[in-house]
């Protein structure tokens, strides 16, 4: 029998020092967000679960943990990504006719971790633009997330960017059924050249090539230009190549301390996706930090099928790439009922301050707090000296 104390795996309490980064962190980047008129939407947790798996294909399904309401007797879904959720919020209850920019920090819930030593009780952050379909909203968002980034300190960034209509392009028009179709996404998902080859065996020639040829189209700006030579010139795939050169043109400039590169056959994440799309990673993490792109097809379930593009991150996930952060400055204070003394306090931690009264008994006890100055009796007066 477990003991009652341990949690579930891939579960874990977050610690004093590292949940108060993580709150500062969800301060910045939704500062950050504001600062760009994102408005802020606080989603359920937990809702019906055809409403939250609308449009979203099997990958989510699988992540979601379900139960029974004991109110109604229907299945609920715990969140396992607020996209679908902020969609429905665009759709049935702002109703706006123009640009609608929202953004959202908050838990979400996944029966597998999506890494071997990956949570499965993400701090997700997103921001998501509602009714324009130009590239200006693509670029929008993605300068929000190197700036959430900036101004949280991650550095040594890498963008990689790709468009869904590349491979939608490529298999347009093939004779072959949903789960053949699901193989080969996947096969190219994992860049599994084998099983890639011998699930579009019995495709066309071309569409064979053209498959075989996303495997190698990663890289720097060339693979643009190799795409071109290597794909079939078709209207999906010309607007695709033509869009992420015009996105990296303008990254370049906005944020020439980040690296871009392109992943033409990576299509891991949601199926929602439907146009250009990007990972972005950094030095010394395993995987993908944030992803984001094109989903303007998320809200024809919920009735309104307009242009949507955002990108969501795991706040919890940044945790490894941060450097060790030094114990917050403090002001150390006795702990007395006299009645200047708790003015005292009262009008520092007004002012922004942290103080730490010492209760009594404690005097020796050492806290996560740097104490460098304390408040002392001074000429009938509390005054604040360095320690």
């Amino acid at each position: 029998m477990s003991s009652a104390w341990l949690l579930p795996e891939h579960v874990a309490d977050v610690l004093p020092a590292q949940a108060h980064r993580i709150e500062e962190w969800r301060r910045q980047v939704l500062d950050t967000a504001l600062g760009y008129g994102y408005e802020l939407v606080m989603p359920p947790l937990l809702e019906h679960i055809e409403a939250i798996l609308t449009g979203t294909g099997s990958e989510l399904d699988l992540r979601t943990f379900k139960l029974v309401d004991q109110l109604s007797g229907r299945t609920l879904g715990v969140r396992a990504d607020t996209t679908p959720q902020v969609a429905r919020i665009d759709a049935h209850l702002l109703n706006r006719h123009g640009v609608t920019r929202l953004c959202y920090c908050g838990p979400v819930l996944h029966t597998r971790p999506a890494m071997p030593l990956a949570t499965r009780e993400p701090l997700q952050f997103g921001a998501e633009v509602y009714g324009h379909a130009g590239l200006e909203a693509d670029l929008e968002v993605q300068d929000v997330l190197l700036d959430c980034l900036r101004r949280i300190g991650v550095g040594g960034l890498t963008l990689d960017l790709g468009d869904a209509r590349i491979v939608r392009g490529v298999l347009a028009g093939v004779p072959a059924t949903a789960e053949r179709l699901a193989a080969v996404v996947a096969a190219l998902a994992a860049k599994d050249g084998p099983a890639l080859r011998g699930q579009a065996a019995s495709l066309p020639a071309e569409v064979r090539s053209s498959l075989m040829a996303l495997l190698d189209l990663y890289g720097d700006e060339q693979v643009l230009q190799q795409a071109r030579e290597r794909l079939p010139d078709r209207v999906l795939i010309r607007q695709a190549l033509e869009d992420m050169a015009s996105l990296v043109a303008q990254l370049a400039r906005a944020h020439p301390q980040v690296r871009i590169g392109f992943d033409l056959a990576d299509l891991s994440g949601y199926a929602y996706y439907s146009g250009t799309r990007f990972a972005l990673y950094a030095h010394g993490a395993t995987d993908a930090i944030a992803r984001g792109g094109r989903y303007d097809e998320v809200g024809a379930a919920f009735g309104r099928n307009r242009p949507a593009v955002g990108f969501s991150m795991d706040l919890k996930a940044l945790l490894p790439l941060a450097g060790d952060r030094p114990a917050r400055a403090a002001i150390r204070a006795p702990w007395s009922e006299d009645a200047a003394l708790r003015r005292a306090v009262r009008q520092l931690r007004d002012e922004g301050e942290t103080v730490v009264c010492v209760l009594p008994g404690h005097d020796d006890e050492a806290d996560e707090y740097a104490c460098d100055r304390e408040l002392v009796a001074q000429d009938g007066q509390w005054v604040v000296r360095p320690v």
